[in-house]
């Protein structure tokens, strides 16, 4: 099945198909070898949520087109299936970390129109709202970070008292969010999974959850699931686009979003870990 869609999506022959394993929102990932010798990779999304594969090609393409990382290039989509170019897996490598560290402050610089995006994502198998504002704080809180504390209470992984400490955080971003910063071209959901390593060492970015937000979030969640050689990725990216001072101890507002999201849609001790983030400003 997979092998006919892929070759009538491509107008290619097929030689075979590798089922790779089941990632968010129960998508099937797969190799896909071509006739002509290629392999390309396919995502086929068995769900029914709008635009759950399209939101993740756009954001792709987005990040591609501002060539300052690695990027899977689309090679062809539909409402179920997503091929892309084919990245052999390999490890990182000091060199490959400095480059990647170097590239994702290039991709950060380019910048974006504003803080969200014209289109609406996902994060994982949750919907995830990129309507569009000139300021962070606001964004980061009323998008961000409120919406899957609602999901995360809702699960039970948290209680009201402690959804309340959440809350007064997010009462006081303005003063939390330490130097404005103009929309950077983030990624959107960094842990290490969504770095693929190539067999010359050279990391790729993976399932983005693109949109214009704040640089040091990116960063912040690279923290949270780390890659290997994370400081050589930290420092080469310092090096072309220093960060302002404080960005270490803005990390734990930044991995709000990410550990809610994690609380909502996996509960156990992320909204305890979570909760743990906001009382450092508290």
């Amino acid at each position: 099945m997979i092998g006919d869609q892929v070759a009538e999506l491509l107008g290619a022959k097929v030689a075979g198909v590798t089922a790779l394993g089941t990632g968010s929102g129960g998508t099937g990932a797969y190799r896909v070898a071509l006739l002509s010798g290629e392999n390309v990779f396919a995502k086929a999304y068995p769900g029914d949520a709008p635009g759950f594969l399209a939101a993740e090609a756009r954001g792709l393409r987005w990040l591609r087109e501002a060539d300052g990382v690695a990027v899977p290039e689309v090679l062809g989509e539909t409402e179920d299936l997503l091929v892309t170019t084919w990245i052999t897996p390999g490890r990182a490598t000091p060199s490959g970390a400095e480059e990647l560290g170097r590239q994702l402050a290039t991709l950060h610089a380019r910048g974006a129109q504003s803080f969200g995006a014209p289109w609406d994502g996902y994060i994982g198998a949750l919907s995830m709202s990129n309507a569009e504002s000139d300021e962070w704080p606001s964004f980061y809180a009323e998008r961000r970070v409120l919406p899957y504390l609602r999901a995360a209470v809702d699960r039970k992984a948290l209680d009201l008292s402690q959804a309340a400490d959440i809350e007064r955080v997010c009462e006081r971003i303005e003063e939390l969010a330490g130097p404005p910063e103009l929309p950077a071209r983030l990624h959107g959901d960094l842990w290490a999974g969504n770095v693929q390593w190539d067999v010359r060492g050279r990391g790729w970015l993976i399932d983005p959850a693109a949109h214009g937000g704040h640089r040091e979030t990116d960063l912040a969640m690279l923290a949270l699931f780390a890659p290997p050689q994370l400081e050589t990725i930290l420092t080469a990216y310092d090096e072309v686009h220093p960060l302002e001072d404080g960005w270490r101890e803005r990390a734990g507002l930044h991995q709000l979003h990410p550990l809610l999201v994690h609380a909502a849609l996996f509960g156990g001790s992320y909204g305890a870990q979570a909760v743990g983030a906001a009382r450092q400003y508290l």
